[in-house]
């Protein structure tokens, strides 16, 4: 399967939890170059109106009943909600494509390493994770792993930010309401926002990437460093924080790459990531 425009056909790409932040980004960075179609799951009228989108119910409804109707070459999961229902739903999307021509991109996290606190994580690394969420995404990559690699990416990302960001959002209403930031002095994190994630994404489709890749800056920082630099980008506020330490020493929270480099064009330092946050209201 290649993702090179054949013919006068597009190639079909489906985003499970395209009405989210992440997937929309994905949806908006695709729908020009491929036809993509998504699934929303609380009604909003931009997606009720869009023939490209489905409303799907994670604990209703099967996927088995999207994937039939919209038949993708390229399914993209980015769906949240009840643990369980994710679970079945991505056992049911690996049935789906082991007997077609297509691949699945899974949106993992960081917390898979989350019991690894000692050093930052790279793409070949074991997971283990001491957190529910976590946990659901380890079940879910073990899943993949089962599969021929070439029907499969495992995307691991760190903490997302960007303008329209639930993160951003919460700490420009804290900022607003005066309320406190949580921050923690002893994380040491990589970070990412949706454009960079989404052109990072929008690579490993067209080059018909597979394998587990970490996309995120190729740097660290503290959490509470990172936090305050983009709260002084985002006005003039008087910031109250919270210190929250959960150790004593410094743990780490990060993905960085060393087998599945992409090019240098694709790279990014977290600095470019609180520089993006330079907005007026």
């Amino acid at each position: 399967m290649s993702f090179a425009k054949g013919g006068d056909r597009m190639n079909k790409i489906l985003i499970l939890g395209a009405s989210g932040f992440i997937g929309n980004a994905i949806y908006k960075e695709l729908h020009s170059y491929f036809d993509t179609y998504g699934t929303y799951y609380s009604a909003r009228r931009s997606f009720e109106n869009n023939q490209q989108f489905f409303r799907y119910d994670l604990e209703e409804d099967d996927v088995h009943d999207i994937l039939n109707k919209v038949k993708p070459d390229l399914i993209i999961s980015a769906i949240r909600g009840n643990f369980q229902a994710q679970v079945m739903a991505h056992q049911h999307m690996v049935e789906y494509i082991q007997n077609r021509d297509c691949k699945l991109y899974f949106i993992s996290s960081a917390n898979v390493f989350d019991a690894y606190s000692k050093y930052p994580s790279y793409e070949n690394d074991k997971t283990l994770s001491e957190s529910i969420y976590g946990r659901l995404k380890i079940k879910i990559e073990n899943m993949l792993l089962r599969i021929p690699v070439s029907k499969m990416a495992i995307l691991r990302v760190p903490m997302v930010f960007g303008i329209n960001s639930p993160r951003i959002k919460e700490i420009k209403n804290a900022l607003t309401n005066k309320e406190p930031i949580e921050v923690f002095p002893n994380l040491i994190i990589n970070v990412t926002n949706d454009d960079k994630l989404t052109q990072q994404i929008h690579y490993l489709i067209n080059h018909n990437k597979s394998g587990t890749f970490h996309l995120g800056s190729v740097d660290l920082i503290h959490h509470e460093d990172f936090i305050k630099e983009i709260v002084s980008r985002l006005g003039n506020y008087q910031p109250i924080y919270k210190r929250v330490f959960t150790t004593n020493e410094d743990r780490y929270l990060a993905v960085l790459p060393k087998t599945n480099q992409l090019p240098k064009n694709l790279l990014f330092n977290y600095q470019e990531i609180i520089d993006h946050h330079i907005f007026s209201e």
